[in-house]
């Protein structure tokens, strides 16, 4: 009966019967005793061949709209879910119209509908089909469609603006691919192929197109730097010869450029997905048109990574030590549901200003002395090794890369070389550096007792005088390096206010340097109108929440207007966990900022019994000292002594271990890790100057955070989430990755899962972290690591879940087929090897997106200018088909809010956009350490959480551990081997089962 009525709701509500039951016989459905399962399935072409069915007549809804939002007859946009969609559904073409094809009477794809296999295949659960239609690599997964024709709940509209510019085009055009390749004319002597650069690719197709202008039309194409060029036009194909003048002296001179055709993109194609005419993304024609909008920024802009700079720099911008800030700007296309747009945000970078490297030195290093280098050369090095730089005593292009100093000063450098005037044929002589500049370029050096740069490769000397060369303009200086007076000012530039934040991007949409300026769009047919994007938001209303009084006792709790947040003055938390066994070890004791700890322990007892959560004395009090952090032995052999020590006191597991320090520390990760994979203890670390400070609002976080590691309940919903009750039990998931820095090559990524293990308060969480391969975004061992967290669950709840919702963070948009036909298959091909078959929802996050929303007036958002918690917008600027929205659930008190982007790949559950907006909203008032909601929703923040505490394990096991502080079972390794034997094995990296299900991450 349950089944029957969750599958009636799903085709249509309570009403209809009889028209249900048609539908049923029409669409080839199953009957009421099958539980089908919604989702869809593409062929090699794009095609969907598996979803929601819709017949020909269109009554079935789901179908694409055409850009307009208006279907063929007029009457909407036709995506009503199961026959409840208004509109007949536009035919699928495999062609773009452009081609002129003839209508078939009967596609491939309704042929492959009609077929009364197909038919059944297509209801079976995904688990059904791993045996079957999963095994055709011509048959993927793709997203699912918008159910609905977006969300009604709101409690007030708000009128909004957003960077998103909207971009017509000549649907009939036709952009040329070419494929570039460019070597010198003569191989290298050691046979190596020449790495050549951005900038010099560059110059050459530069040079190649102003010798030749008609027939490479410098106005009429677009560069990515690399290896691609996108025309307008038809180009020459071939093998060309480009010789750079003598006053661009880079060696080799003469380069051969290859280029050839490789594909002509149909802009009709791009025309047709935006309709509904074509499934699958054109990804090399947005491709195209996206290299096409970057081509005049990149020609006369600095190009750091995927940002744009000014050349010009303004002196309010001066960070000091020869460092300056920037304000500039990132463009991507989007294909959206109002057409293709151009969303372009703000961005900030610190550069290192273009001077001569002297006077950089002068300002970057305080009161250097160049008549006493000396003491300064270890400083001076380390800030010039790696840099690029020109030199000024010869005319040429050619940037050097800064390799070191010289051992020796400049009036000491000697090297051999052949007669300078070459008069003679005689051997090598020796020769002063200092004389053979003045000889060669008549070039006196003045700094004769400083060393010079050391500018060769490999076995190449090339030693220059630090007084003939100049930093290359554009270099990033890292902002983790800069000084505190330098981070805060960036910091606030960055966090602009919306006001300026949206002034700044239209003056960098309509400027003479920005990518709608110039001729060349134009001659692709492209067309950027320069005004954002109106669009209408709803504002959503926050949940209600539940804490309790003083008594204990359940009281409903309704958060601020304004900010949606709440207090803790005079209220409970919903669980607060007895606190009877834990102890202090202050690591801040021999130092001048040490803690003082019975003013703490008291404070610290009071606040916890006013919240709820009864606290005894400590069992000890250890003192001991920061120094211990940079001994892990030690400091492993102290924390099991603790532990040992609570143990023989109170013949149970210490529940928590308060560790005070004086200040940060890098050993901080060494505690972690030997806590909580091998010695088995919850820790919270705190410092000596807060805890003496012991501000309320302190110690309550404090107190939060520490019932939430005991598995305590700090809020939760009042009315919980009422559209999943009744079906079973249900689990959120929460999954991210954790990647090394770009240029770390040798590190693992590191993938951390969360689920939620109490149902349905839905606030206590636990987790698995696991190694994987260095930058690699799919979770290898994703099914066993949910199915490890689905029989905690069944432990902890005497029942597996029914139903499981997955948030996925750190995804791009070319990586859903990723998640949707490996993570999802390793998940159901998991649960399917034990007979267990939850019904699934994929949901991916993203906040690494650009796009911003901006009040048109203040009744519109709020008191800083920011939009509401609460604001989503579904509409207009979201996915021309696919469910997704935009959510902005937090307050904005600094800079401009970023919403994040909710995409739905996967739904077995039917939401509607009404009820995954809600849940989703609601869902960010649960996070255990705060009382406000946050702007992520919590099993994503969760996972952040855990995957970086998986990167804290990696830094600790390799950075010089012992075999004693590894443990038995490794004893063998050593730390000259452990980086690279140890960094993918999951035993470093396994939780201590006392730990396993406790929230010790918050």
């Amino acid at each position: 009966m349950e089944r029957d009525q969750e599958l009636q709701q799903k085709l249509g509500g309570g009403r209809g019967s009889r028209g249900r039951r048609r539908q049923r016989e029409r669409c080839g459905l199953p009957g009421k005793d099958e539980n089908p399962r919604w989702g869809f399935m593409c062929d090699d072409v794009g095609r969907r061949i598996q979803g929601n069915f819709v017949p020909a007549d269109g009554r079935g809804g789901g179908g694409l709209p055409p850009a307009s939002g208006v279907c063929e007859d007029g009457r909407g946009r036709g995506r009503g879910r199961n026959g409840r969609g208004r509109g007949r559904r536009r035919q699928r073409k495999e062609k773009c119209e452009a081609d002129n094809a003839p209508d078939a009477a009967v596609t491939p794809l309704q042929e492959r509908l009609q077929d009364r296999d197909i038919l059944s295949i297509k209801w079976m659960t995904l688990s059904d089909q791993l045996d079957d239609s999963f095994t055709s690599p011509d048959e993927k997964i793709v997203p699912l469609n918008r159910p609905d024709r977006g969300g009604t709940l709101t409690i007030k509209n708000a009128k909004l603006r957003v960077n998103h510019f909207p971009v017509r085009f000549n649907p009939e055009g036709t952009i040329r691919h070419y494929d570039v390749e460019v070597k010198p004319e003569e191989v290298q002597k050691d046979g190596r192929a020449l790495r050549l650069s951005k900038s010099n690719l560059r110059m050459i197709r530069d040079k190649l197109f102003s010798d030749d202008p008609r027939h490479f039309p410098s106005s009429m194409t677009a560069y990515d730097g690399e290896k691609n060029i996108f025309s307008a036009v038809p180009l020459p194909t071939g093998h060309f010869k480009v010789e750079l003048p003598d006053g661009e002296d880079i060696c080799p001179r003469a380069y051969i450029f290859s280029i050839k055709l490789v594909n002509e993109l149909k802009l009709c194609r791009l025309k047709d997905y935006l309709t509904g005419n074509l499934f699958s993304i054109p990804r090399e024609v947005l491709q195209g048109m996206d290299v096409v909008m970057k081509e005049n920024p990149a020609r006369s802009m600095i190009s750091a990574g995927r940002t744009f700079h000014s050349r010009n720099s303004h002196p309010d911008d001066e960070l000091g030590h020869g460092i300056r800030a920037s304000r500039g700007f990132q463009n991507s296309l989007k294909p959206t549901f109002q057409g293709l747009t151009m969303c372009l945000d703000y961005s900030v970078l610190a550069f290192r200003k273009r001077l001569p490297i002297l006077d950089f030195l002068k300002e970057h290093i305080q009161g250097i002395n160049f008549n006493d280098f000396r003491r300064f050369r270890r400083d001076a090095e380390r800030a010039l090794k790696g840099l690029k730089v020109t030199v000024t005593h010869r005319i040429t292009k050619q940037k050097f890369t800064v390799s070191g100093l010289t051992k020796e000063n400049a009036r000491r450098l000697t090297f051999l070389i052949e007669d300078l005037d070459a008069t003679n044929a005689s051997s090598p002589t020796e020769i002063g550096l200092v004389e053979y500049f003045w000889h060669k370029y008549q070039k006196d050096i003045v700094y004769k007792d400083i060393p010079c740069l050391e500018l060769g490769k490999g076995d190449r000397k090339n030693y220059v005088p630090m007084e003939l060369c100049v930093l290359v303009e554009g270099q990033i200086y890292p902002k983790e390096q800069l000084d505190k007076k330098a981070a805060i000012f960036l910091k606030r530039m960055s966090l602009a206010r919306p006001d300026v934040r949206e002034s700044t991007i239209n003056n960098m949409v309509r400027g003479i340097d920005g990518p709608c300026s110039g001729d060349i769009i134009s001659n692709f047919g492209m067309e950027v109108d320069t005004n954002m994007t109106s669009v209408v938001g709803r504002v959503i209303s926050p949940p209600e929440l539940k804490l309790c009084n003083n008594s204990g006792a359940a009281i409903r709790v309704l958060v601020d207007k304004e900010k949606c947040q709440w207090n803790l003055v005079g209220k409970r938390v919903v669980d607060g966990k007895s606190i009877d066994r834990w102890a202090i070890v202050d690591f801040s004791a021999a130092d001048r900022q040490r803690l003082n700890p019975t003013q703490f322990i008291s404070s610290l007892i009071a606040r916890c019994k006013n919240l709820g959560m009864p606290m005894a004395d400590p069992l000890f009090y250890e003192a001991s000292s920061m120094h211990m952090f940079s001994n892990t032995d030690a400091l492993h052999e102290l924390l099991e002594s603790l532990n040992d020590q609570a143990y023989e006191l109170s013949h149970a597991r210490l529940q928590i271990l308060v560790c005070v320090m004086s200040g940060k520390h890098p050993g901080y990760k060494n505690l972690k890790w030997i806590c909580e994979t091998r010695v088995g203890l919850v820790t919270q670390c705190c410092l000596a100057y807060h805890a003496n400070e012991g501000s309320d609002q302190y110690l309550a976080n404090l107190a939060l955070k520490i019932n939430a590691k005991l598995g305590g309940s700090n809020t939760e919903l009042f009315d919980r989430f009422r559209f999943l009750e009744g079906g079973g039990k249900v689990m959120f998931v929460g999954v991210d990755v954790n990647h090394p820095a770009s240029r770390n090559t040798t590190s693992p990524s590191i993938s951390a899962v969360v689920a939620s293990m109490n149902w349905p308060a839905a606030n206590r969480y636990a987790s698995r972290v696991r190694p994987q391969c260095n930058r690699v975004e799919k979770i290898v061992n994703f099914g066993d690591m949910c199915l490890e967290l689905v029989e905690s669950y069944a432990r902890i709840n005497k029942v597996k879940p029914q139903k499981i919702i997955i948030f996925r963070d750190g995804v791009s948009e070319g990586q859903f087929e990723m998640v949707l036909n490996e993570e999802l298959l390793d998940l159901k091909r998991a649960f399917h090897s034990i007979n267990y078959n939850p019904t699934v929802t994929v949901i991916i996050a993203q906040k690494r997106h650009h796009t911003r929303l901006f009040p048109e007036s203040q009744r519109d958002g709020g008191f800083t200018g920011n939009v509401s918690p609460g604001t989503v917008v579904d509409t207009k600027i979201v996915h021309p088909s696919e469910f997704d929205f935009y959510l902005c659930s937090h307050y904005g008190s600094l800079g401009t809010s970023k919403p994040t982007h909710y995409h739905v790949l996967w739904d077995e559950h039917g939401f509607t956009s009404d009820q995954l907006q809600k849940l989703t909203y609601n869902l960010c008032f649960t996070f255990a350490r705060c009382t406000k909601p946050v702007s992520l929703v919590p099993p994503i923040y969760y996972a952040d959480l855990v995957a970086y505490r998986g990167r804290l394990y990696y830094e600790a096991v390799v950075e010089g551990h012992s075999p004693a502080s590894v443990g038995s079972t490794i004893s063998s390794t050593t730390s000259s081997t452990t980086s690279s034997s140890t960094s993918l094995d999951d035993r470093f990296y396994r939780l201590h089962a006392d730990l396993e299900n406790d929230m010790f991450f918050i």
